[in-house]
């Protein structure tokens, strides 16, 4: 049985620190190669330059021993409610709690807050992401596509959507 999660702020704002730590997040989960992590932080400094107008939103949690995950998502460009969800990262320690769902659920009710009517979201076939895409599956996401080895040889690109809940009145 998974231990309780600690007591957990939630903040939106992307303070100075925060982009190395999404580095180290991003690098620790083991998911990710260096370039990937690099435009993980580079999403987080191109915040901090340009604010909202960067179009990235991130969400973090953060409890008493920093900060435990995060998300970032943005709405698409040209596009009239279509959301993009451009990166969830939960610390390994805390993986298996439900903070990566309650990332997502609260990353999911912003963007419909803000107009959005649907997120998407884009993964790797490789069974490295088995379990990533089991948790996208188990929120009501379901495949829309499949660009065959996108990534690399025999790792194909697969898109996800989702109609996110008007807010409630």
């Amino acid at each position: 049985m998974a231990l309780p999660l600690p007591q957990i702020t939630w903040r939106q704002e992307v303070l100075p620190g925060d982009p190395a730590l999404i580095r180290a997040l991003a690098a620790d989960s083991g998911f990710f190669r260096p370039d990937e992590v690099a435009v993980a932080q580079e999403l987080a400094d191109t915040r901090l330059a340009q604010g909202l107008a960067s179009g990235y939103h991130f969400l973090f949690a953060q409890a008493a021993e920093g900060v435990l995950g995060y998300a970032c998502y943005g709405p698409i460009a040209c596009t009239l409610g279509s959301w993009d969800l451009y990166w969830i990262v939960v610390r390994p320690d805390q993986q298996g709690r439900g903070l990566g769902a309650e990332l997502l659920a609260r990353a999911e009710a912003r963007a419909a807050a803000a107009g959005g009517r649907s997120m998407y979201v884009e993964t790797s076939s490789r069974p490295l992401y088995d379990p990533t895409r089991r948790f996208y599956e188990a929120r009501g996401y379901r495949v829309l596509a499949v660009l065959s080895q996108f990534y690399a040889p025999d790792d194909d690109k697969v898109i996800y959507g989702k109609r996110l809940d008007p807010p409630a009145a």
